[in-house]
């Protein structure tokens, strides 16, 4: 039996990795994730849930290795904890962003990790912030943006579409679509089935056209009798 060639990839494909994104949109911010967590080449859960929450309002969007992530989220989750009872009042998500950064910068030799910070607060309302790492971890595809003029249906198709597109180029991503809506009035987990995520690129070119090969219109010399 011939040997399968595990790194391999489709034509177009790519491998980058966890898909994750965060939109901020008039009244909230709505963030979303694939659901594939990669032990090298093989699949070690095809339903992981990526958005991870710190507090009140606020959730990380977890890229890298799922251990150091899942540990860092712990620790900031009790810092919030903490900072609440001593102050009486919810942190900010600037501030939880900020320990996010210490966190993970101060720990960056030993740690593999890509956060994005997302939620509402009283001071600023809707916020997300992004901290990444210059390494070669499992985070290449994150998207953030700022969408003025767009309701939470608009943006939440939005972040639907976008994942889905990610996860069907990308044989790191794929799995299901996590996705959580975040506003002043509390938070609201979605969530989109395998067997439910849009197609509407099937049919139509999304890759670029494939490159000719040089050789192939070659002029032919004459032949002289």
């Amino acid at each position: 039996m011939d040997r399968i060639d595990m790194d391999r990839l489709k034509t177009g494909e790519v491998d980058l990795g966890t898909s994750i994104m965060a939109v901020q949109f008039d009244r909230g911010v709505v963030i979303g994730a694939d659901s594939r967590t990669t032990t090298g080449s093989y699949i070690a859960n095809r339903v992981t849930d990526k958005l991870t929450h710190v507090h009140d309002r606020m959730y990380c969007c977890r890229s890298g290795s799922a251990a150091d992530t899942q540990a860092i989220a712990d620790i900031v989750h009790y810092h919030c904890q903490l900072v609440t009872q001593t102050y009486h009042s919810s942190p900010t998500v600037a501030s939880t962003a900020a320990f996010f950064e210490k966190m993970c910068y101060e720990n960056k030799d030993q740690v593999s990790a890509g956060i994005i910070v997302a939620g509402w607060d009283k001071e600023t309302g809707p916020s997300v912030y992004n901290i990444p790492l210059e390494v070669d971890f499992s985070a290449s595809h994150g998207l953030l943006a700022v969408l003025e003029g767009w309701g939470e249906d608009e943006t939440i198709e939005f972040v639907k579409n976008t994942l889905a597109l990610a996860m069907s180029r990308d044989g790191s991503s794929g799995g299901v679509i996590r996705m959580c809506v975040i506003t002043e009035e509390g938070v609201e987990r979605l969530f989109v089935p395998g067997n439910q995520l849009p197609t509407f690129w099937e049919g139509k070119e999304v890759l670029a056209a494939p490159i000719k090969k040089a050789f192939e219109n070659v002029p032919v010399p004459m032949v002289v009798e």
